[in-house]
């Protein structure tokens, strides 16, 4: 039998030779990561142009005054700006405004979403359609959702035509008033503006959290709910003993990021409102546009701006610092 051919043995690599040849698995390593690389690096220049570069230059800007002419050179100011952000009494005002339609979103959208969702985790015939019915919305699109119900609250709109039907001369409730029922300004009332537009954010966000909620609910294993019977927790009790502890992580998720996007909403109150009437619905957000479009005031702008940013990322802090450590990050 012919002897079998010997191949020559290569050399060892000594890792502090610079010089040295890399070895087979580094040198496929070093592939894989320039291949990553490579895919990364569309999505890492478009992030850079549109998110990085713009931030470090509001950054920059907020330390100098500055108007809309970009020829005009940037005046060094120091920290002029954050001292009348501080003492400027239109922001506590609309930082007040942002809180509460924080607190008129959050709380609602949160036990409406998660209602919703144990709703819809049923194996009926139609449940398919009831979730495509709630999540509906979610695809319409902002623009149209707040034309739409700035239609609906008008004062000749729907919902006034409805109230006058019922309480109006001839209505059915017409004694209530006495049958001289006037419509709602719903938009023009100081009062009723800031619930007016936050209803077309819970209309529009109740969809989108459902579907996170209901992810969660699916993860549930049916067999917790079955012991839970045998043990007696039947009805809403099985929801308090095995639902809620289980979804705690999609909780947190959830009232995050709606907390974020009630923090910073802004098409909203600008198809609708206006930051009106008397500035009562008039949010940070809104108040960053006022002031570099209408004010012309773009250095101080981005200051707020840059205060607004502050606010969210301590938000997202909280999220990772609550959920990050059950998986939900």
């Amino acid at each position: 039998m012919a002897a079998m051919a010997e191949f020559p043995t290569p050399p060892p690599v000594d890792p502090g030779n610079p010089l040295a040849p890399l070895s087979p698995s580094s040198r496929v390593f070093g592939a894989a990561t320039a291949t990553a690389w490579g895919f990364l690096a569309p999505a890492l220049v478009l992030l850079a142009i549109s998110v990085l570069i713009p931030g470090a230059m509001a950054l920059l800007i907020s330390f100098t005054r500055s108007g809309l002419d970009v020829a005009e050179p940037l005046k060094f100011i120091g920290l002029a700006n954050f001292r009348r952000l501080l003492a400027d009494p239109m922001l506590l005002k609309v930082a007040g405004t942002t809180f509460l339609y924080l607190i008129g979103v959050v709380p609602p959208i949160l036990v409406g979403s998660l209602a919703v969702a144990v709703l819809v985790n049923r194996q009926l015939p139609a449940i398919p359609w009831f979730r495509a019915a709630f999540y509906t919305p979610v695809l319409v699109s902002l623009v149209v959702a707040a034309i739409a119900f700035r239609w609906l609250y008008a004062e000749n709109g729907l919902i006034n035509g409805w109230l006058t039907a019922l309480l109006g001369p001839g209505g059915w409730l017409a004694g209530l008033f006495g049958g001289r029922f006037q419509p709602i300004g719903f938009l023009t009332s100081p009062v009723l503006a800031l619930p007016a537009v936050m209803v077309v954010t819970l209309w529009k966000g109740l969809g989108y959290y459902m579907v996170i909620f209901l992810g969660g609910l699916q993860g549930i294993a049916p067999e917790l709910y079955e012991a839970a019977a045998l043990d007696g927790s039947t009805g809403l009790r099985r929801h308090l003993d095995i639902t809620l502890p289980l979804l705690r992580p999609y909780i947190t998720l959830v009232a995050v990021i709606s907390a974020i996007g009630a923090t910073k909403v802004f098409e909203e109150v600008f198809l609708m409102t206006q930051g009106g009437p008397a500035d009562a619905t008039r949010t940070l957000v809104y108040y960053v546009y006022d002031q570099a479009f209408s004010e012309l005031e773009i250095s101080y702008a981005c200051t707020v701006g840059l205060a607004l940013f502050l606010v969210v990322l301590l938000l997202s802090c909280l999220r990772f610092a609550f959920a990050g450590d059950r998986g939900m990050v």
